[in-house]
């Protein structure tokens, strides 16, 4: 299992009339914490791109617990529990600076090859970088 946490603070742009973050925003929320953890492995989504390699999302589920507002620093950490193959499957917990769980989430991204734009197994080197966290 691969996990990496990154941290962000609330603007107050991405709140709504309540003071509480938009529900939209958890996605991009959640983006920030998966970029993060690729680029951490060494694969910013820069990389997957010159390498031919495009990774759309397939699906997206999200249970709101409870509500970040603004100011707030949340904690986003992403999970990868499984090797990918031709999908990448991302879980993702969403807590605040108490440590409370705000949201849950996952998101199914498919590796696709830039040039035929068909789905595509995941980069050798890709794997090779996740494969000690799976040992």
């Amino acid at each position: 299992m691969f996990q990496h946490e990154t941290t962000l603070r609330v603007r107050y742009g991405e709140t709504d009339q309540m003071g509480y973050v938009y529900y939209g925003d958890y996605a991009e929320y959640l983006e920030v914490g998966r970029v993060e953890a690729l680029r951490s492995l060494g694969f910013p989504y820069r990389r997957l791109e010159e390498e031919g390699v495009m990774l759309p999302v397939h699906d997206l589920a999200v249970k709101y617990h409870r509500p970040a507002r603004y100011d707030d620093l949340v904690t986003v950490r992403a999970t990868i529990n499984a090797l990918p193959s031709v999908r990448i499957v991302f879980t993702y917990e969403l807590r605040d600076e108490r440590g409370e769980l705000l949201t849950e989430a996952s998101t199914t991204l498919v590796f696709v090859d830039r040039a035929t734009m068909r789905p595509a197994r995941a980069p050798q080197a890709l794997l090779e970088a996740l494969r000690p966290y799976f040992a």
